[in-house]
């Protein structure tokens, strides 16, 4: 029963995974960029790594092709699993090609490609904010006569608030469409609803949702992106009328967008405006900057191991079922620190279980029975992280884009 499963990861990502998929009996091949070799991956856990010189899109997908191919020369591969939302596409792209099971790249548009996440939504009637492509000058022109400003110009298939760009008139906008130049097509252009973002964890297994947790923001990515801070989120208080409403267009993205088995991670907005819920974006991946510890705290479900076990079920054509999850309630604080170990020794609340591990950040992951407590916890340690430990560092341009 044992299978064989190629892993890609062009970030120090999923070593959780991959040692749930070896403990099950598996064989594991991990590819990955050059620049991380010496990141301390779960080596015992991995039978073999390969390694990509550059990382994300420097990579050379025929290259990558034939490196998979010469593989299955002598091993039978059974799935090919991307740990990171920039690996979406290769993982994609070497299944089609190698006829290998899984997401293929239409429905992987879904869960990398904004603008075809928007579409998508739209047709099957999930509000989404107005927006455009930038293919057609009429139909910007007909955007920005239309729709109200301020606008968002957002690169198609960047991660979380990478390369957001905010706009607040025409002459602006065009202005940034002139300076993309060729790269105009990788993007969208969208109109910025002032609101509350929240964020869903789920499992899926047979194209149904089988575990979800909803969160919130409390600092929004594009919040810290764009001028710096301390990045928080916490769980929604259980069967509110937020979390109701959360989960239930979730469960609506991912029948629409056609997701079959594993982990996602979907973000929405209630406006502040019209107090309306939109579709924001969605990743066929567990959700980053350690909030697999956090819905890990409140839930007692580690996304990552429950991932590796749909994924070998999936292979072994045996059944899921995802544990039953505790009602806790978990929060996270992160920032940049100016220090590369920061000493939270300070910190030594009971409610923390999980110190973000990262050079030059400072985290922590809290849990506790009460939602208030943790809102509190949250609260403090932001502002004795933001006087002790906190810096910002400008935000870098995207140079390449997918």
């Amino acid at each position: 029963m044992n299978k064989t499963f190629i892993c890609i990861s062009n970030y120090f990502k999923g070593n959780d995974f991959l040692i749930h998929l070896k403990k099950m009996g598996n064989k594991v091949y991990l590819v990955t960029s050059e620049k991380l070799r010496d990141k301390p991956w779960a080596f015992d856990y991995i039978d073999e790594l390969f390694f990509m010189p550059g990382q994300d899109v420097d990579w050379n997908l025929d290259d990558l092709l034939q490196g998979i191919a010469a593989l299955m020369q002598n091993h039978k591969v059974d799935a090919i699993i991307a740990l990171d939302d920039f690996d979406v596409e290769k993982a994609a792209f070497l299944r089609e090609n190698l006829r290998v099971a899984g997401m293929g790249q239409t429905t992987g548009r879904y869960f990398r490609d904004k603008l075809a996440m928007r579409m998508k939504a739209e047709s099957d009637g999930i509000p989404v904010p107005a927006f455009s492509s930038l293919f057609n000058d009429q139909e910007v022109n007909y955007f920005a006569d239309n729709v109200s400003p301020p606008w968002v110009l957002k690169p198609r298939s960047e991660a979380s608030a990478t390369g957001i760009i905010k706009v607040h008139s025409k002459d602006d906008l065009w202005n940034h469409i002139h300076e993309l130049g060729n790269n105009r097509i990788k993007y969208l252009v969208e109109q910025f609803k002032p609101g509350a973002v929240y964020h869903c964890d789920g499992l899926n297994w047979q194209g149904k949702v089988v575990f979800d947790i909803s969160s919130q923001y409390l600092a929004t990515p594009m919040e810290i992106s764009q001028g710096g801070g301390i990045f928080r989120s916490k769980t929604v208080a259980y069967d509110s009328e937020d979390d109701k409403a959360i989960r239930a267009m979730n469960a609506q993205v991912m029948q629409a967008f056609g997701m079959q088995h594993g982990a996602t991670h979907t973000e929405f907005i209630k406006c502040n405006e019209d107090g309306k819920w939109y579709f924001l974006e969605t990743a066929s991946r567990v959700g980053g900057a350690h909030l697999a510890e956090m819905v890990e705290g409140a839930s007692g479900i580690n996304l990552w191991g429950e991932w590796a076990k749909i994924e070998d079920a999936l292979v072994k054509n045996i059944d899921y079922t995802a544990p039953g999850p505790h009602k806790l309630y978990g929060g996270i604080v992160l920032t940049l620190s100016h220090t590369q170990h920061p000493d939270l020794a300070d910190f030594n609340e009971e409610e923390i279980w999980f110190r973000v591990p990262l050079e030059y950040h400072a985290g922590l992951v809290v849990k506790s029975p009460s939602e208030e407590r943790i809102t509190a916890l949250l609260n403090d340690f932001a502002a004795r992280l933001h006087q002790n430990w906190s810096t910002t560092a400008k935000q870098e341009g995207v140079k390449k884009l997918h």
